[in-house]
């Protein structure tokens, strides 16, 4: 689905992505984790086109994608969300999904004017879609809420609910566990396992919470200092010495070994 090679990104002197090269299998739910400065959302800002590379490339499905701007990405289905949400405050839940949809036909002035039967039709269409998001995130009784008015797991779920609200190929999610209580971050779990398995959903989701990963990715990538440092299963990862000293650190190392002692 994606292959990034040798992708650099500076900053000055700064090297954040400094020769990675990776690739994001189709129908995967890739984890990628590593310490803070790894260069991870550098990584997502510039596949996901809101950064430029320095140098290096991104292909999508085979197609040299490098450097295209976010909407021509979100026309071929690639889409990211932040480590903030970015929800429109003073608007329902419903209607932060509603907005999502490109080239709606209310858009257009003359349209508005003069094919009024149209647009109300569209609208309801999309209407109908939104709620059936609400509905798949479990988040209806959220519907008319405004969205200034949820708690963060909720507007995670929400920008969750966008990607659902076109055709996405990929989504990459950037720490969809920052500020999130437990249960809401079992929710967002199974959402995204579901979207997976259901409907057929691309995920690349960085995280912090091991346990989190461990649960929903497969495979993990680590990155330490703008480089790809392992790749593998989650019991792989975490069991590989660079990614020990890099990242999980030395009390995570003795456990590991304890573990393996102990079977």
């Amino acid at each position: 689905m994606i292959r990034v090679e040798n992708l650099h990104r500076h900053f000055g002197g700064f090297h954040a992505v400094d020769g990675a090269s990776l690739k994001i299998r189709a129908g995967s739910i890739t984890g990628l984790i590593g310490p803070n400065g790894a260069g991870k959302t550098t990584l997502f800002n510039v596949i996901a086109g809101r950064l430029p590379p320095t140098s290096g490339k991104v292909f999508m499905a085979g197609e040299d994608i490098t450097g295209l701007p976010p909407h021509e990405l979100f026309g071929k289905g690639l889409l990211r969300t932040f480590q903030i949400a970015h929800e429109f405050g003073s608007m329902t839940v419903r209607e932060n999904l509603m907005m999502v949809p490109a080239a709606q036909s209310g858009e257009s002035l003359l349209n508005a004017i003069f094919n009024r039967s149209r647009v109300r039709d569209e609208e309801a269409r999309i209407r109908d879609k939104a709620d059936e998001v609400l509905e798949f995130l479990t988040i209806s009784h959220l519907a008319d809420q405004k969205a200034s008015m949820i708690s963060g797991g909720q507007k995670k779920l929400l920008e969750l609910g966008r990607t659902m609200m076109v055709d996405a190929r990929i989504v990459f999610l950037d720490e969809v566990g920052a500020g999130v209580n437990r249960t809401l971050l079992n929710t967002i779990g199974d959402a995204i396992v579901r979207l997976n398995k259901e409907r057929g959903y691309t995920f690349c989701v960085i995280e912090h919470d091991m346990d989190f990963i461990a649960r929903i990715c497969d495979p993990v990538i680590c990155m330490a200092e703008g480089k790809v440092l392992a790749e593998g299963t989650v019991d792989q990862v975490k069991n590989d010495e660079r990614v020990i000293e890099a990242y999980l650190g030395t009390g995570l190392k003795n456990k590991v070994k304890e573990e393996a002692a102990h079977g």
